[in-house]
């Protein structure tokens, strides 16, 4: 009699990990697409993770501030963690703002030399939209003068030239949005 190491239902399992990073705006919808996408993974049997920056900044960065020192420091903490997963088996699903281009490029770096999959895929949500959605009141708050060094408004972001995809989350469902990223997981051969 042999035995194996692994259930029976592991045969099913998908392994295969990878880095999703979701950069854009505050409230530009990263968030919303990546627990919509981390579903639609997990019944597909897949291991997922998603590395919501606010929970990221309560727990791993907790006491960094907003410059742009912290901020790279908060995003490669984030990658750190996100190559971490993705080398053993995890979809990781990042919806971090990450404004600046040398901080993503870092990442991906990152991931080059660890052999894990990145893909970047940008919220490209416009501005105007993103002030109305204003999920956290961000956008109220920063009008009011009571928040400065809101991205995008009164501090940069630096759009990625060349992401994988770009999503116009104003003009489509959340679903709609997921299924983009989730055909270009399955067009890389991930999902």
């Amino acid at each position: 009699m042999t035995t194996t190491p692994f259930p029976e239902n592991q045969e099913n399992h998908v392994t295969t990990g990878a880095t999703v990073w979701l950069t854009g705006l505050p409230s530009a919808g990263k968030t919303t697409i990546a627990y919509e996408l981390a579903g639609r993974l997990r019944e597909e049997g897949h291991r997922v993770e998603v590395l919501d920056g606010d929970e990221i900044r309560e727990f791993i960065s907790a006491g960094l501030g907003f410059t742009r020192e912290d901020r790279h420091t908060n995003v490669q903490r984030i990658g750190f963690l996100a190559d971490l997963l993705a080398r053993n088996g995890v979809k990781a699903l990042v919806p971090v703002i990450a404004p600046y281009t040398d901080s993503r490029e870092a990442v991906r770096k990152r991931h080059q030399e660890s052999g894990a999959a990145y893909l970047e895929v940008h919220v490209a949500t416009p501005v105007e939209v993103c002030s109305v959605r204003d999920v956290k009141g961000l956008y109220a708050k920063q009008a009011a003068g009571a928040l400065s060094g809101l991205t995008g408004v009164d501090d940069p972001y630096e759009e990625p030239e060349s992401p994988d995809l770009r999503i116009e989350s104003q003009n489509q469902s959340v679903q709609e949005s997921a299924a983009a990223v989730y055909a270009l997981l399955s067009e890389r051969g991930l999902a």
